[in-house]
């Protein structure tokens, strides 16, 4: 190994070319960190300043001819050699366009740094990067028109350059000095003795840090011949990468596979980890057949994209793909990768995918309006994919939905009723998800929803004309606050501003307005001649109808039921009917309060005992005594131990209660639940200090 200081100019000089292997990933500097490096330069030259380190660069020097070029492969540094490149392009380009210049040679620059005056094809180049960005740096060297270059960083920041040149904020000169004194260590390899790929792993960029996806790439070509490096590069990597959008390219890869070896391995791997993790499993799984290990990737690297991108090109799967990129519900990924590979090896069928596809959207959008958090909806994915049952493949994804309980909770149609007709839809990101879904179902001609605006019927002005007062009722104001941006009293319009707050029959009459819409879900508006509570909820539970038709929840007979419930499960005794006193006004507080609960934490567990509810971390924190008019609580802390400011514990200590605790504490209405929760989350916060 040789190390030498040096900077790009004394790199560059002379017959040799800095070669950028297919295994190293593209280049991709974005304008911020071309900004830093023009700062530098900017600051050292007004401060007058000898020099500024700007990092290393780590090659490999190929066989030494007696005549020729002399190339070195780079292994560390290609984004500031480029960035550096494309900024003495940007000079020379400056030089040869302002030839009354006299202080700047761009032929000087052209030969010395961008071009071997002699050489011929390729090797003229002193740096030649990856194919996918060989191309546009080559037009930019040639002067080329740049016809055919797509998007490209290569593009974007010559440009960059080119404007901060052109600002004149300093001279060409000083640019030219100041890049003379831009410090570089030039290590080079020897092949024979060195190990580039430890080297490569230990070394830290001082620019945009290495993503897993480049590490894992460098990882299965570094080590191959050079003939077998663009084997697989040209016919596996680079048509992989191409599946992933430009913009998003490298951490939409990472995710990638991150999301397949959870799939492969039965177990998330921590983000930073995913490389490590990936070559345990080569290691492990494919002992060094590179081809085969490829070509699966590249398999899954299709599924993936094609639901990321809705891109299948069925028709029907891009349309629930669509839906399923809204709700942004990757966390299914792993789950779905298995799903989609059992779909083309025939081992289910299009009907059965589409199914499953529909039971998860379900399954996240049922949650996402019951409020529950999706911090644990990774795992729950991760362990469905082993609880599928080859022979009953459909049926045991269902069971397994259908037998999720506490925080990993599917809501049941009465469930999922009660919180739709009351969510505030309008301030949910996925609302135009939410009602395209409701106008468009089994609609052949689906409408574009991008085309219309959210109406509030019962407007949001908090003085809202004395018209709509009158028709809301004397307690106009609560019923305003419950309802505003409930799906009840929301629709669709094209004619939003016409609208205004106007009272509810000059809406539906004006030009535009609800009497003249097409809409679907203006179907249940038109026909009213009043707007007030009873109507909003009447259409709110009309919409929920609809809504469990589209996000429907698993349905298996008892028989089915009860022939795929694991043992643990079906040892279970209890569920929520066999409690008497949950009924009524009961219930509706126990479902409030159940809720609030589980929405401490993912880690929180219910389980049903024969004479309470238990509530628990590790242990047991909270349990509920069902009684007829109120909900008994009992607290797992010692009566000292809490802080209870408005005397809401009762020390029960040897009193022989049931539950967990030494504190109980009764709830006999929903206006006590945040009093309520403040002692509960004590006990929590307890428990897992």
């Amino acid at each position: 190994m040789d190390a030498i200081k040096g900077n790009i100019n004394s790199i560059l000089n002379g017959a040799k070319q800095f070669i950028i292997p297919v295994y190293q990933r593209k280049y991709s500097w974005e304008q911020e960190q071309c900004q830093r490096l023009w700062d530098d330069i900017v600051e050292m030259q007004q401060q007058s300043r000898t020099g500024h380190f700007v990092g290393s660069i780590v090659n490999i020097a190929e066989q030494a001819m007696p005549t020729g070029i002399q190339k070195f492969m780079i292994i560390d540094g290609q984004q500031r050699m480029t960035t550096l490149t494309l900024l003495l392009i940007a000079l020379r380009d400056f030089g040869f366009e302002h030839i009354e210049d006299k202080s700047i040679n761009p032929k000087e620059i052209n030969g010395m740094c961008i071009q071997n005056d002699y050489a011929t094809g390729e090797g003229k180049y002193k740096m030649l990067l990856t194919q996918t960005d060989r191309p546009a740096l080559i037009k930019l060297i040639e002067r080329s028109p740049l016809d055919g270059i797509n998007a490209s960083r290569i593009i974007d920041n010559y440009k960059f350059f080119v404007g901060k040149i052109a600002e004149q904020k300093l001279s060409s000169q000083q640019i030219q000095e100041g890049v003379a004194k831009l410090q570089i260590v030039n290590i080079t390899l020897d092949r024979a003795v060195d190990d580039a790929q430890l080297i490569f792993e230990s070394l830290n960029s001082t620019g945009m840090d290495l993503y897993q996806s480049d590490l894992i790439r460098n990882y299965i070509l570094m080590g191959l011949e050079p003939e077998m490096q663009h084997n697989i590069y040209e016919n596996y990597w680079s048509l992989m990468e191409k599946l992933f959008n430009y913009e998003k390219q490298t951490p939409l890869m990472d995710k990638f596979f991150r999301d397949y070896l959870t799939f492969s391995n039965g177990k998330i791997p921590n983000f930073s980890k995913v490389y490590e993790e990936f070559k345990h499993y080569h290691r492990d799984k494919y002992k060094g057949n590179v081809v085969e290990f490829c070509k699966e990737l590249y398999t899954y690297a299709k599924y993936y994209t094609n639901m990321y991108y809705a891109k299948s090109g069925d028709k029907q799967l891009d349309t629930i793909f669509n839906d399923i990129r809204q709700l942004q519900m990757e966390v299914a990924f792993p789950f779905l990768l298995k799903v989609y590979a059992d779909y083309e090896s025939n081992v289910i069928t299009k009907e059965e995918f589409i199914e499953m596809l529909k039971c998860c959207e379900s399954y996240v959008f049922r949650r996402a309006i019951a409020g529950i958090p999706t911090n644990s909806l990774n795992k729950t994915f991760t362990i469905m994919a082993n609880k599928i049952n080859p022979d009953k493949y459909l049926n045991s994804v269902k069971a397994y939905m259908i037998m999720l309980d506490s925080y990993k909770l599917f809501p049941d149609n009465e469930g999922f009723k009660s919180d739709f007709i009351i969510k505030d839809v309008y301030n949910m990101r996925i609302r135009n998800y939410i009602f395209s879904k409701l106008e468009n179902i089994n609609n052949k001609a689906p409408i574009n929803i991008e085309n219309y605006t959210i109406e509030h019927i019962m407007p949001q002005n908090k003085n809202p004309l004395p018209e709509w007062k009158q028709e809301l009722g004397e307690n106009w104001q609560e019923v305003q606050k419950t309802y505003l941006h409930s799906i009840g009293n929301l629709t669709l319009t094209a004619y939003n501003s016409e609208m205004s707050d106007y009272p509810f029959v000059k809406k539906l009459e004006i030009a535009g307005g609800f009497k003249e819409s097409a809409l679907r879900i203006n179907s249940y508006v038109v026909k009213q001649t009043t707007w007030n509570e009873s109507r909003i909820t009447e259409r709110a539970n009309e919409l929920c109808d609809i809504a469990k038709k589209i996000w429907k929840y698993p349905e298996l007979t008892e028989n089915e039921l009860i022939e795929l419930i694991p043992e643990d499960k079906a040892t279970s005794e209890y569920k929520l009917e066999d409690y008497d006193y949950l009924v009524g006004d009961m219930l509706e507080l126990f479902t409030i309060f159940n809720k609030r609960i589980l929405n401490i934490s993912s880690n929180v567990k219910r389980e049903f005992k024969k004479l309470y509810i238990a509530y628990k971390a590790d242990t047991n924190f909270a349990d509920i005594v069902p009684q007829k008019a109120r909900l008994r609580i009992s607290i797992n802390m010692k009566f000292n131990e809490v802080n209870d400011p408005k005397g809401l514990c009762k020390d029960v200590t040897d009193k022989g209660r049931w539950g967990n605790g030494d504190i109980e504490v009764h709830l006999e209405n929903v206006r006590q639940l945040n009093d309520v929760m403040d002692i509960i989350i004590q006990s929590y916060n307890k428990q897992i200090d």
